[in-house]
């Protein structure tokens, strides 16, 4: 793609964030945004960074880690998993990124656990879930996220800050608000357990096709792909 493209990309999904945020009178400000890289090249990922953008999304460890290694000079900026994470990649995704949004499963939450004990550091997770009921997505069953939450609570060395989702692939926009409203719900009655950590803030969920749709019903960070960075190549 036109890396100057990027910018201006970049400012209409701004434009876009601050309309829907306006609509649902919300605050844009307190709106962050994660430029989805999969397939992209460093330069593109460089022109992201010069654009503003410092929080960036990539769905596959084997990909993501020699992005991060090239551009480790860049100052302030935030590698996030939001892909499928397999429990025996655990420890080397916690090394690489700030955040894993992608823990959908205590044997993986555990993995982590440890290896935030072994480094003496604490390891920040989103805890995905499903809830669109989709075979074919990752996370949580909805009707089990409740009583798993404090079993995750439990684990030492973990930062559990929010919830993840990934809407479903429809045009039907009923089902697709009515999938963020499940989150929303599920995370506004997480957040008022006490015990909890005070970091339980994020509500990751809105893409390019939905965004704005999430941000309706509470979405607090986006992650934005094909809105930024066009289509993809294929792998």
């Amino acid at each position: 793609m036109m890396l100057t493209a990027i910018g201006t990309n970049l400012q209409a999904i701004r434009e876009k964030i601050a309309r829907a945020a306006e609509r649902a009178g919300r605050n844009p400000a307190e709106i962050s945004l994660v430029a989805v890289t999969k397939t992209c090249s460093l330069e593109v990922i460089r022109a992201a960074y010069s654009a503003g953008l410092r929080d960036f999304g990539e769905n596959r460890l084997q990909e993501a880690i020699p992005k991060i290694e090239a551009l480790r000079n860049l100052a302030n900026l935030r590698w996030h998993m939001i892909g499928h994470l397999q429990s025996n990649k655990a420890r080397k995704c916690a090394d690489y990124f700030h955040m894993i949004q992608s823990v959908d499963t205590f044997e993986l939450a555990q993995r982590l656990s440890l290896h935030g004990a072994q480094t003496n550091r604490p390891i920040r997770i989103l805890v995905e879930v499903n809830t669109s009921g989709e075979a074919t997505k990752f996370g949580y069953p909805t009707e089990n996220l409740l009583d798993e939450i404090g079993r995750l609570a439990d684990l030492p060395h973990l930062q559990i800050a929010g919830l993840m989702t990934i809407g479903p692939l429809t045009r039907d926009e009923r089902r697709v608000r009515q999938a963020f409203i499940v989150l929303r719900e599920l995370f506004e009655r997480i957040q008022s357990r006490p015990g909890l950590s005070e970091e339980f803030k994020i509500l990751s969920m809105g893409m390019t096709d939905d965004f704005e749709l999430a941000i309706a019903e509470g979405s607090n960070m986006l992650r934005i792909g094909r809105g930024l960075f066009g289509e993809r190549r294929m792998q």
